[in-house]
């Protein structure tokens, strides 16, 4: 039985930035246009939450039942190193889904039911990942869905829910989230690529390759503070996004060094502390009056 330390290992708590930081840039979008509704971004949260840490436990289980973990550089996985069965494991998934479900299917009645379309659609792209008989993570199509749903998807409709209409600031604020949570997938790919092509998963580092690899995450990286500068022409404040820069850079030069295997594990980390910086920053710029 694993324990409740492993068991949080599992959740992966490392890449739950991906999961508050476009919810509060969202919030951030309805504060600006003096339409938040604090409850309905609380609920957001918990949908964001959970269905980042329902794919985590999704993936540890499906990559675990098809032996592409039983060799493993990065965090613990539950499945893989056999410290937890996998059908618990699955039921973790399905319980952290269905909680994100619940919270979400208030939001869709208490705003527009046509957002349970939405519902289902990150619902079948959490499973969807690693699960079922062609995962789309095994196709390099990992990193689309990533900036879809926590980027497009997760800024945008939190705004939405509060606002009830979306805006060219949401759609232009979630570019640079997106961006930040697929970075967190490029780090982790790109340090599991030489396993992860023993066992044909071609994950996008494996179809790249090392060197384009590495260009990718430091544009990921670095593109989000540049976007920060080009939406201070309407918001002068965003500027301050780019203070996130100390935090990244570390990581990056790490990238550009060659860093690889163990030695990624920190990247990841530092990863996910800039996507907080920035996104912290960026909420911040846009609740301050112009």
């Amino acid at each position: 039985m694993a324990t409740p330390g492993q068991w949080l290992a599992g959740a992966r708590p490392r890449t739950l930035p991906a999961a508050v930081v476009p919810v509060a840039v969202g919030t951030g979008v309805a504060v600006e246009a003096g339409d938040a509704v604090w409850w309905k971004a609380l609920l957001a949260l918990v949908v964001s939450l959970a269905m980042q840490v329902g794919v985590n436990y999704a993936n540890d289980y499906s990559d675990g039942v098809r032996g592409t973990d039983d060799v493993r550089v990065g965090p613990l996985r539950l499945v893989g190193s056999k410290v937890a069965a996998p059908q618990q494991v699955k039921l973790a998934a399905f319980a952290a889904l269905g909680v994100g479900g619940a919270a979400g299917l208030v939001l869709a009645a208490t705003t527009t039911w046509w957002l349970l379309t939405v519902g289902i659609a990150a619902m079948a792209a959490a499973w969807g990942y690693t699960g079922g008989k062609k995962p789309y993570g095994y196709r390099a199509l990992g990193e689309v869905s990533v900036f879809v749903f926590f980027g497009l998807v997760a800024v945008v409709g939190t705004a939405y829910v509060q606002m009830e209409k979306v805006t060219g600031l949401a759609l232009a604020a979630s570019i640079p989230i997106g961006m930040l949570a697929c970075a967190l997938l490029v780090v982790n790919n790109l340090r599991d690529a030489p396993a992860d092509a023993e066992v044909g998963k071609r994950t996008l580092a494996v179809v790249l390759g090392d060197s384009r690899t590495r260009w990718l995450y430091t544009v990921l990286l670095f593109g989000p503070l540049l976007i920060a500068l080009g939406l201070a022409v309407a918001h002068p404040w965003t500027v301050l996004a780019f203070a996130a820069l100390p935090v990244a850079a570390p990581a990056v030069r790490a990238v550009r060094n060659h860093a690889a295997g163990p030695a990624l594990i920190p990247v990841l980390g530092r990863t996910g502390m800039t996507q907080l910086a920035y996104g912290a920053l960026l909420t911040l710029a846009l609740c301050l009056p112009a």
